[in-house]
């Protein structure tokens, strides 16, 4: 099933909405947006899901609409931009990977204060956030695979395979998500929980579609794509500990027990097989490939921050609330 649209959050939001609702004109995008706030994820976020599942109601033409990607244009100019100037780039990409996996002490960043401190309310508000990409996990990165040729191509698929159960629909990861929802009384349905979702963790999947979307950033997605397989084992670690500590069954741990497995393969068949030999071939795309790395943890790290922030002053993370 197709979700509805969500409620807008600033102009820009609206106008798009609007039009795609009730044929209302398109947006003139200001020039000087906040790259990260709500306004501009939002309207970002409906652009790119016209790409995915789309939206009850919203006719298919949208899609490759002229004036509409002229906006999302405009849009992600910004985001891009904003991208750009909050991440200290370079090429070392060896080095940045090394950096990944350097281990947070106990406790520290969003998965340790889960494993250690949350409350179960604080667990399924992570889980319900987090619905907004893994509930189509993996999908963003299929873009990519037409970008590529020969032996990166070949072992991407290959990651992209177990990403997709390995042939098996109730084994996608997309699917395992769902049942871990499911298990923990939370809806499954897709983007259940969008007008929930702030723009910290619309900004987590936007990066990922404006890379796919993009032939000129393959290598910032390629980038995108190792750094999040290298940093999942840990912070899946962190979880299970987290749902174990409130008893939870298999149904909810097997989505991260299957992380913490098949990631770890996967990190050295992005490092090596997809990163190294795509650099071999097009050493051009080793700045892009460290954007993506370094903007992955950014937007990751301003989630973390926006949770963290709320729960420790005893608020909610969702908007709604």
């Amino acid at each position: 099933m197709q979700a509805t649209v969500p409620a807008p959050r600033g102009d820009v939001s609206a106008a798009v909405i609007e039009a795609l609702t009730s044929g209302g004109p398109l947006p003139e995008v200001p020039a000087e947006m906040d790259p990260y706030g709500e306004d501009l994820q939002l309207a970002l976020h409906v652009c790119y899901e016209l790409h995915y599942r789309g939206f009850a109601g919203v006719g298919e033409e949208w899609e490759w609409h002229p004036g509409l990607l002229s906006v999302r244009r405009d849009l992600e100019r910004q985001f891009l931009a904003g991208l750009r100037a909050d991440t200290a780039g370079g090429t070392d990409v060896a080095g940045e990977f090394d950096e990944l996996l350097v281990l947070p002490a106990d406790g520290e960043g969003l998965s340790g204060y889960l494993a250690q401190d949350a409350e179960r309310w604080q667990l399924d508000e992570y889980f319900a956030l987090r619905s907004i990409y893994h509930l189509k996990e993996a999908d963003p990165h299929a873009w990519v695979i037409p970008r590529l040729h020969g032996r990166p191509k070949a072992a991407l698929v290959a990651v992209e395979f177990d990403e997709f159960g390995g042939g098996r629909a109730d084994d996608m990861h997309a699917k395992l998500y769902a049942d871990l929802l499911d298990g923990a009384g939370l809806s499954s349905a897709y983007l259940h929980y969008q007008d929930a979702a702030p723009a910290a963790m619309l900004a987590v999947v936007n990066l990922m579609s404006m890379f796919g979307l993009h032939r000129s950033l393959r290598g910032a997605l390629v980038g995108h794509f190792a750094a999040a397989e290298i940093s999942t084992p840990p912070s899946a670690k962190n979880i299970v500990t987290a749902l174990r500590r409130f008893g939870a069954g298999e149904r909810c741990v097997r989505f991260y027990t299957e992380h913490i497995e098949a990631d770890a393969v996967h990190e050295q068949v992005m490092r090596h097989d997809v990163v190294d030999t795509l650099l071999k071939d097009e050493p051009e795309l080793a700045a892009d490939v460290v954007l993506g790395i370094q903007a992955t943890e950014l937007v990751e790290a301003r989630f973390a921050d926006h949770v963290l922030a709320a729960w420790r002053s005893g608020r909610s993370a969702l908007r709604s609330a």
